[in-house]
């Protein structure tokens, strides 16, 4: 059990540290039970597995699929099972090499970035899948190495069925040694689990628990995969069960309370590197489906009362806006934001849906797009996706470097050999390819990969993409405004001079340093000459990329990220920025700003950041806003709030993450963590609880600007 301390600890971090209490919709025993996950009692509980697979098959050198298959196997007979007094649900990943990214068991990494196909196995179940591998070995003409994945997805189906058994019996023996009101509820859990996920669900609570199962068995066997359209997928049996009068609303949210509760079990308090809730597990909500109709429902309200109340950042929400959203969408997104943590980020579907259908995709598959886990765009359970990233700015200063700054003449000729160094880049990265561990459960939720006979890493995906990203073109931009002015225009300085400023970090130039932040209006304050220069640079990356739609049968499509590599690993290969920064300082995350050069407020940022055409970027990107609590307090600031979404899809943004706190509160959990256990920042495509943050990636996110007022 969780400490005193850390229960009241928990409790009260539910929701104090903007000024906004929320509301208390569930019960003491659901908010109790939250306590006992967040606290970290259950992640810190899981033990390494006590088993291994059998000497014999290793002896007989099983190929890899067929080793992983057993290993799936074995896990499922094997792994510790885990019901709490009270869950609504069943079921638990128990094995703590799963949340190191880990097949337990094997040597094999497991998948992640990746939103599975849940929908498709809710709707026709194990049963369906089963049917279908079925009938494609019937039909024949695969080769070895595809009969022998259908034949290990079919072991998989065996592991998760041989799973759900063992939780039906520990159930079954409850109910048999419990009477009242606890044997009712081990009953009605039994009745719930008990026809799914083997057969599609007849009721919201047995497709809760479907969905539940379905994709904690992933885990339980190393997968980090996206949850994807929870809404849509459970929304209409809801609706179907409301109408019946066979359960309420206040049910309902407690069902899904327990869902996101549940999947709390891997947080351990305790950290590491980049928080203890980096597993890819994102939520999509609102937004149309692949008829066009609009699939906001009760369960989007649902999921966001349930954050609300309970803070909880492992789950990730993205919102798909578009100009139609109703206000009372709109309002509840900004109401769930002004509570801090980052957890509620927005899309604009209008413009995504145009980017996907102009890269190539399908309309109606594109209508049901959703993220890999992190905010990358993809097509759920139709998508084997991995990205690449690298530096604009360090080979910006890698074309200045080597004595070659004093070849160019004009600021013409520097660009262009920038643009070629880019081209160089970009021709690199389209013509990699893509490889990774055996994989025949992901692939069982993966389209295609039954019909083809191939696996998830070995082309089986309807759509294997491999995105080049770049990051640090914000700082590119800016560094070459800063170099046509100065040295091209005014001639206050020679290239070479510049250069070696930049690279001695401004030894013999801090005058000049000083009056070069002072003087330019960098992007993120909707100046027209920086926000040029960027369109310029953008326009010219996502061109080249998009010279190359698909190679070796991978799609490549464009995307703008550092994912914190901004103050990690790009650091050590760039010099001090020609904008006035020193060597070592932390600069733009994904496509934002670079911190303390945004001065004019978070409207002036938006309108920078929609100054370019996200219809290039099928991939996407991500700006980030910090805003201070007191900004957003009272009911002019949550219009405040609702107007800057609005204004975002408006003006043509592509995906927005707000977070709400307050630097000097960071910097005094930095010092005191144990005030603030369950404090939530968002830290790029994932939130973190800051206690488990490195202190350098602590720093990451108190240097982001602080915006204090929309």
């Amino acid at each position: 059990m969780a400490t005193a301390t850390e229960q009241v600890s928990a409790a009260a971090s539910f929701g104090v540290v903007t000024g906004v209490k929320q509301p208390r919709r569930l019960s003491p025993q659901t908010r109790q039970l939250a306590v006992r996950y967040i606290s970290g009692e259950i992640g810190r509980g899981m033990r390494p597995a006590a088993f291994s697979l059998d000497p014999a098959l290793l002896a007989s050198n099983p190929s890899p699929t067929r080793q992983y298959a057993e290993a799936v196997y074995r896990v499922a007979e094997q792994a510790p099972l885990r019901i709490l007094p009270g869950e609504l649900l069943a079921g638990a990943a128990t094995l703590p090499e799963a949340m190191g990214h880990r097949m337990p068991l094997t040597p094999f990494s497991s998948t992640s970035h990746t939103t599975l196909g849940f929908e498709k196995a809710l709707r026709i179940g194990y049963r369906g899948i089963r049917r279908e591998i079925t009938k494609r070995l019937e039909r024949g003409g695969l080769d070895a190495g595809g009969t022998e994945l259908l034949n290990a997805m079919l072991r998989c189906l065996d592991a998760a069925g041989t799973w759900h058994k063992r939780y039906a019996g520990a159930l079954e023996k409850l109910v048999a040694g419990s009477s009242g009101s606890e044997g009712k509820h081990y009953a009605t859990l039994l009745e719930t689990m008990r026809s799914v996920p083997e057969n599609p669900p007849r009721s919201f609570r047995e497709a809760l628990q479907s969905l539940w199962l379905l994709w904690d068995f992933q885990r339980l066997c190393g997968t980090w995969s996206g949850i994807g359209r929870i809404d849509r997928m459970l929304g209409p049996f809801l609706k179907a069960d409301l109408a019946a009068r066979r359960i309420t609303l206040p049910e309902a949210r407690e069902l899904i309370a327990h869902f996101l509760i549940k999947g709390c079990e891997w947080i351990t308090a305790e950290g590491r590197g980049s928080g203890d809730a980096q597993f890819y597990q994102n939520i999509v909500l609102a937004g149309v489906d692949e008829e066009g109709r609009d699939v906001t429902n009760d369960v989007t309200y649902l999921v966001l009362d349930v954050v609300e109340e309970l803070h909880i950042s492992d789950f990730p929400i993205a919102v798909r806006l578009s100009r139609r959203s109703p206000d009372k969408l709109v309002r509840r997104i900004a109401e769930v934001q002004r509570l801090g943590g980052g957890i509620v980020a927005v899309y604009n579907e209008d413009l995504i849906l145009e980017s996907l259908q102009q890269f190539g995709y399908p309309l109606k598959e594109a209508r049901n797009f959703a993220n890999d886990g992190c905010w990358e765009v993809i097509i759920p359970g139709h998508t084997c996706f991995a990205y690449q990233a690298f530096d604009m700015l360090a080979l910006l200063q890698r074309v200045l470097d080597g004595g070659k700054a004093e070849t160019y003449r004009s600021f013409e000729a520097l660009y262009a050999a920038f643009l070629d160094r880019l081209a160089s880049q970009v021709d690199e990265l389209t013509d990699k390819t893509r490889t990774g561990p055996p994989s025949p459960l992901v692939s069982l939720l993966t389209e295609d990969c039954i019909e083809r006979g191939r696996a998830y890493y070995n082309g089986g995906p309807r759509y294997t993409v491999l995105s080049p990203h770049a990051g640090g073109l914000p700082d590119a931009a800016n560094s070459l405004l800063v170099i046509r002015t100065l040295v091209f225009e005014d001639h206050e300085l020679s290239l070479p001079e510049l250069v070696n400023l930049l690279k001695t970090d401004w030894a013999a130039g801090e005058p000049l340093r000083r009056r070069i932040i002072n003087r330019f209006d960098f992007y993120g304050n909707d100046a027209p000459q920086a926000d040029a220069m960027l369109r310029r640079v953008y326009n010219d990356f996502t061109a080249l990329v998009g010279h190359v739609r698909e190679r070796h049968g991978i799609l490549r499509p464009a995307g703008l990220s550092t994912f914190g590599r901004e103050g990690t690993d790009f650091l050590p290969h760039r010099w001090a920025a020609a904008s006035g920064q020193h060597r070592g300082e932390t600069l733009a995350t994904n496509f934002s700003p670079s911190p303390g050069t945004d001065r004019r407020g978070p409207t002036a940022v938006i309108k920078s950041h929609c100054s370019v055409d996200y219809r290039r970027l099928p991939c996407g990107t991500a700006l980030e806003l910090k805003l201070h609590p007191g900004s957003v307090q009272g009911e002019a600031g949550l219009k405040a709030l609702m107007g800057l979404s609005r204004t975002f899809v408006e003006l043509g943004g592509l995906f927005m993450q707000i977070d709400v706190v307050d630097t000097e509160l960071l910097r005094d959990a930095q010092e005191h963590p144990d005030k603030y256990p369950n404090l939530s920042v968002r830290v790029s495509g994932w939130s973190a609880r800051f206690a488990t943050l490195s202190r350098e990636w602590q720093d990451l996110i108190i240097r982001r600007t602080q915006q204090c007022g929309p």
